[in-house]
């Protein structure tokens, strides 16, 4: 999977897994300031471009291109880097959390982006609340706090009745309700969103407080649940990791959209794989090893860590990709998904001492092979596409 930052959290296979490696820290977004004249902003520690970018307004491939730097995962304490049109007030690290007046206790299922939602606040806000890196991995029974919440905590609704007890019938499956996060786009319905995901345009309404079914915004983050069965179409384990609810829940949904829109066959993916990579001057036979390595030419696959499609890309690596080719990818689409795998293989050939190095990168993430050396498994990895890479040759 790609991925560029070491194992950041509830994406990628976390740090080593099949497939979701390069993976740019999870960012929130946060509204932009007003352009004003460049400024200089020293790294501080637990900074990454992604992270400066969001805080800012400022794209990464802004921030990457007013420095000249050619990874943008790369970036050491004390580097003194320029961030075109913000303020010093814009671009600096907050010394403390922003005042704050609740707490909320994390319960089963939740998702920083449902908190937000539910408390009327952001998952920007929230993160920074509460010094929280990676905003895809909250624990069950964390206290957070709440930026702006009221001084007391809204009660929580009265719970409903309790049920007769009724022995459980062994064939019935059972399940645990938890819920994932969705950005409207245009041309969206709460009833294509409700169908995409397996759920009723009622559970939405109410997860999401909307009176209104016919009225949602572009750009809307809205919490959807989703009901993950006893046999479920993606686990929550690989590689002996086991993931956040709210990662297998983005990657089952993924994989039900997947499942239900259609994919190419394997022989096509591949010869998008083959083509793409003559387009982006990358070793065709490069790009068919890693592909095959990670899905097996199958763009209906999805990893326990969410990573999508043919060339196995994590959500915040197809972020960076995106900065990277300049438009918005969609991994679920299968060419934005082999251009996303394609570009990332192109940059870590570019900033790796070697090819075993920029393979490693693409699973492990480049950062934590440059800090850690190449894990077991990741040699193994290397080894795999590197045969491959003979037969595709």
């Amino acid at each position: 999977m790609a991925s560029a930052n070491p194992r950041t959290a509830a994406i990628r296979r976390v740090a080593t897994g099949t497939g979701a490696t390069l993976a740019l820290t999870a960012a929130a977004v946060g509204a932009a300031a007003p352009a004003h004249a460049d400024v200089r902003y020293t790294v501080q520690r637990g900074d990454t471009v992604s992270h400066i970018a969001a805080r800012t307004g400022v794209s990464i491939a802004s921030i990457a291109a007013a420095n000249a730097l050619a990874d943008p995962s790369y970036i050491r304490i004390g580097q003194v880097l320029t961030i075109p049109g913000r303020t010093v007030a814009a671009v600096a690290r907050p010394a403390s959390p922003p005042a704050s007046s609740g707490t909320y206790t994390v319960a089963r299922g939740d998702t920083l982006s449902g908190i937000a939602v539910r408390l009327h606040t952001t998952v920007a806000a929230l993160a920074a609340a509460n010094g929280i890196r990676n905003v895809s991995f909250i624990r069950i029974g964390q206290v957070l706090t709440i930026p702006g919440a009221p001084t007391t905590p809204p009660a929580p609704a009265a719970p409903a009745p309790a049920a007769p007890a009724v022995a459980p019938t062994p064939a019935a499956p059972t399940t645990a309700p938890t819920t994932t996060s969705y950005t409207v786009s245009r041309g969206d319905t709460l009833t294509a969103i409700a169908t995409r995901y397996r759920t009723t345009v009622a559970a939405l309404q109410s997860a999401n407080g909307l009176r209104n079914a016919s009225f949602i915004r572009i750009g809307q983050v809205l919490a959807v649940p989703v009901t993950a069965t006893a046999t479920p179409l993606v686990g929550n384990t690989f590689a002996g990791r086991t993931y956040p609810a709210a990662v297998v829940a983005a990657a089952n949904a993924n994989r039900a959209t997947l499942l239900a829109i259609g994919v190419p066959t394997r022989e096509q993916m591949r010869a998008l794989v083959t083509t793409t990579a003559q387009a982006m001057g990358v070793d065709p036979a490069l790009a068919l090893a890693v592909a095959y390595q990670e899905s097996g030419f199958d763009h209906s696959q999805v990893s326990p860590a969410n990573a999508i499609g043919t060339m196995q890309v994590i959500p915040s690596s197809g972020q960076w990709a995106s900065d990277l080719v300049g438009r918005q990818l969609n991994l679920l689409d299968p060419r934005d998904n082999v251009t996303a795998g394609v570009v990332i293989l192109k940059t870590l050939l570019r900033t790796s001492p070697d090819l075993p190095s920029a393979i490693a990168g693409y699973y492990q993430g480049a950062t934590s092979v440059h800090q850690y050396g190449m894990f077991s498994d990741t040699r193994q990895y290397v080894a795999n596409v590197r045969a491959l890479m003979t037969r595709f040759a």
